[in-house]
């Protein structure tokens, strides 16, 4: 079992994952590669209030003022397939960032069972998570040529419900596109909230990319949140792909749906740009 960090005198030191999450081997035939060919792409310390965290970051090589994406983990932390999204933004002309959002709870990438990252999940306060992001977003502004006036969010499964909370909490961001992040949930202290209390106040336009056979995310929640964002004025949209499961996009996974996949990459860009990113 990982050892905790102490929070008051963090600084981490560990090294981000290159491979693929060790939870979910073996790895599926499918997966994406994206070069970092006109890119500057790798791993960089953030500053956090409480010493740094590590995180990967791909951008244009050339140029400045770039639109920023924060792209937000699964529960397998920032390994590979989070580090080629990052690259598929920045061939698209954006910076983006996928901080390491857990560290200081444990590093799951290191680890081989589900059962023993759950955990250290559970441990993670959202409270930390929202600051850390407005951390990278500060770095991104400060030290990666960032346009701090056109931002955007994007997270798979927990980084999905991350998603919905940061639009809320930093309503600077321009647009956001959470995938398959749980809505409803018991508050406790660390996790205090969950999208669904959050819907009619956002004020962030937010597209929600849902699979129908999702079998942790029941499609009585997902309408649930969308008639609570009928009363927000974020002209957010949920879109639920009938057949998919959950992690439709993880194209390392064999939940991995290609047609659905490449369908939400595409509404996710057209987000963006309808929404000035």
């Amino acid at each position: 079992m990982m050892k905790e960090i102490t929070r008051r005198k963090f600084i981490a030191t560990s090294t981000l994952a290159t491979g693929f999450a060790l939870a979910v081997q073996p790895i599926s035939a499918q997966v994406t590669a994206t070069d970092a060919k006109g890119l500057v792409a790798g791993a960089v310390k953030i500053p956090v209030k409480d010493g740094e965290i590590p995180a990967y970051r791909a951008a244009p090589a050339t140029g400045e003022n770039f639109p920023i994406v924060l792209v937000i983990q699964e529960i397998f932390g920032v390994h590979e397939h989070i580090q080629d999204v990052t690259r598929r933004f920045a061939q698209l002309g954006y910076l983006a960032i996928a901080p390491e959002l857990f560290i200081r709870q444990g590093d799951v990438t290191k680890l081989s069972s589900i059962d023993e990252i759950r955990p250290i999940v559970a441990k993670v306060p959202d409270a930390q998570v929202l600051s850390d992001l407005d951390a990278t977003v500060k770095w991104a502004v400060k030290s990666a040529k960032g346009n701090a006036n056109k931002l955007a969010i994007t997270g798979f499964c927990w980084g999905g419900r991350i998603t919905w909370l940061y639009a809320a909490h930093n309503p600077k961001v321009k647009a956001g596109v959470a995938w398959y992040g749980r809505l409803v949930g018991d508050a406790t202290e660390l996790q205090p909230k969950y999208p669904i209390d959050i819907a009619s106040a956002l004020t962030v336009p937010i597209l929600g990319l849902y699979g129908g056979k999702d079998t942790g995310i029941p499609l009585d929640t997902v309408e649930q949140m969308r008639d609570h964002l009928k009363s927000s004025s974020s002209k957010s949209e949920i879109i639920v792909y009938p057949d998919a499961p959950h992690a439709f996009f993880a194209d390392y996974r064999p939940s991995y749906r290609e047609k659905d996949a490449k369908d939400g990459w595409k509404r996710l860009l057209a987000w963006f740009k309808q929404n000035g990113v």
